[in-house]
């Protein structure tokens, strides 16, 4: 008996092919730009050339993702197959079996013009699977295998209970949680890194110790001492303390010497911050340590304080920086009995 293999697919973004599937019984992708594929040559590069013919804007990376999906939908997903389908409308996943090969009919569905006919067996409520399952099911790509948690799919296609584990022992959930910080933070740093280099960064710092709560001045381009950023409570800058800030937009290490570089220019009444988008060798952070007027603060700490203070930000730097507030679970596994 050959091993059942169970699909998974995704109706666009919004969900905005429900309908489709599951009123005319089918599953459909879209590129509808590449026309019929039965009359491509089965192989995959015969397929990246279409793609890229139909899609010359398309970053090369993409390519050969789209042009996969693609592939494997025509040539090896098979009749009989099973396939799982998260509805966004009805927030069930449901369940079915390819019925038939490949079709190509945009009359049908002009965005949606690559058919398979499904028959669908069962639905059940987004609840009665795995963190670990519904995030499989949550790829990024619109058409994957599901290989980890298929057992969770087949189990309620055959009626079986899924046994699960308690939402405080799931350790899936800490992992899609910390997927989501992990993901957040590397957007940010790969952000600031492109598209505020160098000095466009000083003002960067500087808007966000504005919203600490600071006076900030900036230093003009060019030549600046290893000073970037003059910080103070006071509207005028003449009541101590003041904070000597240096910048660095690099994505490496800041070594010894140029935080020494920078406390060398700061006086006893007066504090040294460094903030960088990378990180901080060790003999940097040992430098540190015993100066309670010096601060390091690295790609890291940076996100941290960008994430606690971004609600005050200016419009603009919002949209460099595009965040919604979500909420995710904190650790319920590491709570003690």
């Amino acid at each position: 008996m050959s091993e059942k293999i169970l699909w998974g697919i995704h109706a666009g973004k919004t969900g905005d092919a429900d309908t489709l599937f599951l009123k005319q019984k089918c599953i459909a992708v879209g590129w509808d730009k590449t026309g019929n594929l039965s009359k491509l040559a089965p192989d995959r590069e015969a397929f990246k050339a279409r793609v890229l013919e139909a899609y010359p804007e398309k970053k090369p990376g993409a390519i050969p993702n789209n042009a996969g999906q693609l592939f494997r939908f025509v040539h090896e997903l098979k009749t009989g197959d099973f396939v799982a389908y998260p509805s966004k409308q009805d927030r069930k996943i449901h369940l079915g079996r390819i019925t038939g090969g490949y079709e190509y009919a945009p009359k049908k569905s002009p965005g949606y013009p690559n058919f398979r006919s499904v028959e669908w067996l069962t639905s059940a409520p987004r609840t009665q699977f795995s963190q670990g399952a519904l995030h499989e099911m949550g790829a990024a790509m619109s058409f994957f295998q599901v290989k980890n948690y298929a057992d969770e799919f087949f189990s309620v296609i055959e009626g079986k209970p899924v046994t699960l584990p308690s939402v405080k022992q799931d350790e899936t959930i800490g992992l899609v949680a910390e997927e989501i910080e992990d993901t957040t933070s590397d957007f940010i740093l790969k952000t600031l890194a492109q598209q505020i280099k160098g000095h466009g960064f000083a003002h960067f710092v500087g808007h966000l110790l504005e919203r600490m709560g600071y006076h900030t001045r900036i230093s003009p381009k060019g030549p600046d001492g290893g000073i970037d950023i003059i910080a103070h409570k006071d509207e005028l800058g003449f009541e101590p303390p003041l904070v000597k800030v240096q910048v660095k937009s690099s994505e490496g290490s800041i070594g010894n010497p140029q935080v020494a570089e920078l406390y060398g220019n700061v006086s006893a009444q007066e504090f040294g911050l460094f903030v960088t988008l990378g990180s901080f060798t060790a003999q940097a952070v040992n430098f540190a340590k015993g100066k309670p007027n010096l601060r390091l603060i690295d790609g890291d700490e940076l996100v941290r304080l960008v994430l606690s203070h971004y609600d005050r930000f200016d419009s603009s730097y919002k949209s460099l920086l595009p965040l919604r507030r979500v909420y995710i679970p904190d650790a319920v596994g590491d709570e003690e009995e």
